[in-house]
C-alpha cells in the first residue's frame, strides 16, 4: 500500500494506529513514549479530550464555508490569538510553510508601498521556514533548496545569532524590507540565541523601518515557556506566524499582524480555500482553552528544568556531549559526532526522539507529560547516548 504514495520521506518501519496523551500504540500492539511530539505539534499529546470533544461537536455543526462568509469562530479565534500576542491582525492557512507565505508577501507589499522596487528580507544561517518555493527559499540550508533552482529572489543570509552581520546589510544594501528568524531555531539544531538578541533585531529593525517577522511555528503555543517565544524579551514583533502547536494536530497555520504590518493586507491580495475553517478554529480554541486551564505553560517551565538538569547528571560529564541545551520543552543534546543511527535504536527501545543538524539530538514532549515520563525520557535517553558514545569509541580505537 505504501508504495502507492510519492517518494518523499525516508519512513521508519513502524506504523501507528492510536495514541494517547505521551504515548502511541502501533499496528502491531506496541507501545512507545512520544519524546517528539508530533515535531511539536502534539503539545498536549494524543486524543486530548478536550480537542477531541471540539473537533467532534464541530464536525456534527459546520466543517467548512467559505471565506466569502463570515466565520463566527474563526474571529472567536482571531481574538483571543491577537489578546495573547498584542498583535492587532490574523490570517488563517493551512500551514506553518503557507503563514510564512503570507508573511513574505506582507513584507514585499509593505516594500513596494514604500517605493521599493526589489524587496529583500534579511533570513539566517540554519534556519527552516518551510517547503514551498518562497520559503524553501527563504530557508538556511542548501540540502532543502538542492534541485528546486532558480530560486524565488529576495532574501539575504546573514549568520544566525549575529546583529553584527544585520546592521552590515544595513550600512551597505538598499531596498532591506524585513527580517525574518526564528526565535529558537529548530531543524536547524535547538539554536538559542544570546538573551538579547531579539531585542537587538528590535532596534535594527525601528532604526531602519524594516519589519521584525518571527516564524514561532515551532516555539509559539506555550513551548517555550511563554506563550510565544518573543515574550521572553518583552518586545513586539511587527508579523508572527504559527502553525504545528495551534491545532494539536488539526492542520492550521497563522499569520498575525500589528502596527504599520496590521492593515498592508486588503481585499485579493490573498487567500486560502480552506485556511481558518470553522474545524480547526474550533481545535485550536480548544488548545488555547486547555494549555490555560491546564497551566500548561508553567508547566513548561518545570519540566524544562527538570529535563536540564537530569541531562547534566548523566551526560554532562561525558567527553562526547558538546552542550545541552533547552528552553522550555525545546530541548537539544548536541554530541561530537554523527548520530542519526540513535532515531532507529530508540524506535526499537520505544521511544520517539529525532535527530536534526547531523549531531542533534532533538526532543520536543508534549507539555502535558507526567514527572515520570519525564524521568523515563532522561532515563532512555542517556542510556542510548551512553552505549553509542561508547561504541563509536571503540570503533574507532579498532
Amino acid at each position: 500500500m505504501m508504495d502507492a504514495l510519492m517518494n518523499t520521506y525516508t519512513r521508519l518501519p513502524v506504523n501507528f494506529t492510536r495514541g494517547e496523551g505521551a504515548w502511541l500504540w502501533d499496528s502491531e500492539g506496541n507501545k512507545y513514549l512520544d519524546a517528539l511530539g508530533g515535531i511539536a505539534v502534539c503539545g498536549l499529546g494524543h486524543a486530548h479530550p478536550a480537542v477531541t470533544k471540539a473537533i467532534c461537536d464541530q464536525a456534527a455543526t459546520l466543517v467548512h464555508t467559505s471565506n466569502l462568509y463570515g466565520i463566527e469562530v474563526q474571529g472567536l479565534l482571531a481574538e483571543k490569538l491577537t489578546t495573547l500576542s498584542g498583535l492587532q491582525r490574523a490570517f488563517f492557512s493551512n500551514s506553518g510553510a503557507e503563514a510564512n507565505e503570507a508573511a513574505i508577501k506582507i513584507a514585499r507589499l509593505y516594500g513596494h508601498k514604500k517605493g521599493i522596487a526589489q524587496p529583500n528580507i534579511i533570513v539566517a544561517d540554519g534556519s527552516f521556514h518551510g517547503r514551498t518555493m518562497a520559503t524553501l527559499s527563504a530557508t538556511g540550508n542548501r540540502k532543502v533548496q538542492a534541485g528546486f533552482e532558480p530560486l524565488v529572489q529576495g532574501f539575504i543570509r546573514v549568520p544566525y545569532n549575529d546583529l553584527g552581520a544585520i546592521r552590515n546589510v544595513a550600512r551597505n544594501t538598499d531596498g532591506v524590507v524585513a527580517v525574518l528568524v526564528e526565535p529558537i531555531q529548530g531543524e536547524g539544531g535547538i539554536n538559542i540565541p544570546a538573551a538579547d538578541y531579539l531585542n537587538g533585531l528590535r532596534a535594527i529593525c525601528d532604526e531602519n523601518d524594516w519589519l521584525l517577522m518571527l516564524d514561532e511555528i515551532q516555539t509559539g503555543m506555550g513551548r517555550s515557556g511563554k506563550w510565544f517565544a518573543f515574550q521572553h524579551n518583552g518586545i513586539q514583533p511587527d508579523v508572527m506566524t504559527l502553525a504545528k502547536a495551534l491545532g494539536n494536530g488539526v492542520p492550521i497555520g497563522a499569520c498575525l499582524a500589528g502596527g504599520k504590518a496590521a492593515e498592508v493586507f486588503q481585499p485579493g491580495n490573498h487567500g486560502s480555500t480552506f485556511g481558518g475553517n470553522p474545524l480547526a478554529c474550533r481545535a485550536a480554541l480548544a488548545v488555547i482553552d486547555s494549555i490555560e486551564q491546564q497551566g500548561l505553560i508553567e508547566r513548561a517551565n518545570v519540566l524544562s528544568q527538570k529535563f536540564l538538569d537530569g541531562f547534566k547528571a548523566r551526560l554532562g560529564d561525558n567527553a562526547h556531549v558538546v552542550d545541552i541545551r533547552a528552553q522550555g520543552l525545546l530541548l537539544g543534546i548536541e554530541l561530537d559526532s554523527p548520530c542519526a543511527a540513535l532515531v532507529g535504536e530508540a524506535l526499537a527501545n520505544g521511544l520517539l526522539i529525532n535527530v536534526t543538524a547531523d549531531k542533534v539530538i532533538r526532543l520536543l514532549p508534549p507539555l502535558i507529560i507526567s514527572d515520570a515520563e519525564a524521568d523515563m525520557i532522561i532515563d532512555k535517553v542517556s542510556s542510548l547516548v551512553e552505549a553509542f558514545v561508547a561504541e563509536q569509541a571503540t570503533s574507532a580505537a579498532v
